[in-house]
């Protein structure tokens, strides 16, 4: 869609960020690109047409690269250029390292996708040879085309949020690996005990008698028959209390102890399994633990970014949510519009148009896979408590023409769990259920009504 001026709001868009990259690359400076490496750092000195002015390799680390971007101003300044622009491909910690040391010198920093490499380098040759060499070229050429981007300024808070999330991340993972070991293993040697309760290991009741069975009586089942019904409930009601409840569920404890009586399982491999499963159950314990304690870290991190009124007016979404998400995308005020934060997601549609031809839209799934990750999990606390999306997911799920299947709809509303927090953080203002709501069709609005 075009105003009067036949100028789109995405060219306007993007030529506000050509704007912005250009202040960063101006044709005064040389571009300088930098293939780094553990201890081999490839640089590069290119003009705007990807000649190249010198070439040196720096056997040394990053932190020592100092001496590399004196060397490469001074070349600049000799081919007659005011300065240098760096860039770099911003894979593992280097680049971070490479941009203080920019920045200690007052030269511009710039990073060039890792993908968008990788595409320049097939469409160079019929060979797609991957060199120190080529790479820091084609590095160089891509940011002379501002075909790079300007990496998110350093921040303490922000930055200290971002390792929150990435720790969360590795503990919910560990949580997933106990679960799924427990129950694999259950599986092969007392199928049995899964069947005592509907949510196994969302029942605290089932988690503490494992845990009595496993590591108290050493997974001896025989000798926990032995010592009696009334010993065992003592034990997983103390254990139960050291959990947090009050009192077990008695249903669960009574189908428990039926189903010690099961032969079913490999008997040769289940003193071993269970000796395992002991100390799988201490791993979980240990990452839930952990878990809560990082939560809470992120919940004051988003405390100090004065931001926890704001991100929480959004009907469903906890401060911990929300949280992730952020870690994930960092300052949303620093995006220009909300459907860079769903393209960033990878969860914009990608169009296939052409002429006449209208292809079916999918999901273009690039950009960051943990960002989709938090956002779709946020979506699963708002859909029983945000009137707004829930009215929208009963519409997508139940309309005549395209319906969509569950997991479609809980996409549709993670992305605009995105575009709604992103406008919510950039204007200050609450999440208003009726402005949300004017986002509605007119059937999805007789929902509401």
């Amino acid at each position: 869609m075009t105003n009067g001026s036949g100028v789109s709001r995405g060219d306007r868009n993007r030529n506000a960020r050509l704007v912005r990259l250009r202040e960063a690359v101006p044709v005064s400076n040389a571009i300088v690109g930098i293939d780094l490496a553990d201890r081999k750092q490839m640089v590069v000195v290119c003009d705007h047409d990807s000649r190249v002015l010198a070439r040196k390799t720096f056997r040394c680390k990053a932190w020592a690269m100092g001496t590399a971007l004196d060397w490469a101003a001074d070349r600049a300044k000799r081919s007659g250029f005011v300065g240098v622009t760096v860039a770099c491909e911003p894979t593992g910690h280097r680049w971070r390292v490479l941009s203080q040391l920019t920045a200690d010198r007052g030269m511009p920093f710039v990073c060039v996708q890792p993908a968008a490499s990788s595409w320049a380098r097939r469409s160079e040759d019929l060979t797609s040879d991957k060199t120190d060499d080529k790479d820091a070229v084609l590095i160089a050429r891509l940011t002379a085309q501002l075909r790079c981007y300007l990496p998110e300024p350093v921040d303490e808070t922000w930055g200290r949020l971002r390792h929150l999330g990435s720790r969360r991340t590795q503990l919910l993972d560990a949580h997933t690996r106990c679960i799924q070991q427990v129950r694999d293993l259950l599986e092969c040697v007392w199928p049995a005990a899964l069947t005592t309760a509907k949510h196994p290991f969302k029942s605290i009741t089932w988690v503490a008698a494992l845990r009595v069975l496993m590591l108290r009586d050493g997974g001896d089942l025989t000798r926990t028959r032995r010592l009696g019904r009334a010993r065992f409930e003592r034990q997983v009601r103390a254990e139960v209390v050291r959990r947090g409840r009050i009192k077990p569920c008695l249903r669960i404890l009574n189908l428990l102890w039926a189903a010690l009586e099961d032969p079913a399982g490999v008997e040769a491999h289940r003193a071993g399994v269970f000796e395992r499963i002991g100390w799988i159950l201490d791993d979980w314990d240990a990452a839930r633990t952990n878990q809560a304690e990082v939560e809470q870290h992120m919940t004051d991190a988003l405390d100090q970014l004065g931001l926890t009124q704001l991100v929480t007016s959004i009907d469903g979404l906890s401060p911990v949510g929300a949280a992730a998400i952020l870690a994930e995308t960092g300052d949303l005020t620093r995006f220009t519009s909300a459907r860079a934060i769903v393209k960033l997601a990878g969860l914009a549609p990608r169009e296939r148009l052409s002429g006449t031809f209208a292809g079916k839209a999918r999901l273009s799934g690039a950009g960051r896979p943990g960002l989709r990750t938090a956002a779709w999990r946020a979506v699963w606390g708002c859909l029983p408590n945000n009137s707004v999306y829930a009215t929208r997911y009963r519409h997508l799920t139940t309309r005549d023409q395209n319906k969509l299947k569950p997991t479609q709809a809980q996409t549709v509303l993670a992305a605009a769990l995105l575009r709604q927090l992103w406008a919510v953080i950039t204007t200050g203002q609450a999440w208003n259920p009726a402005v949300a709501t004017n986002g509605l069709t007119r059937v999805e609005e007789a929902y509401v009504a």
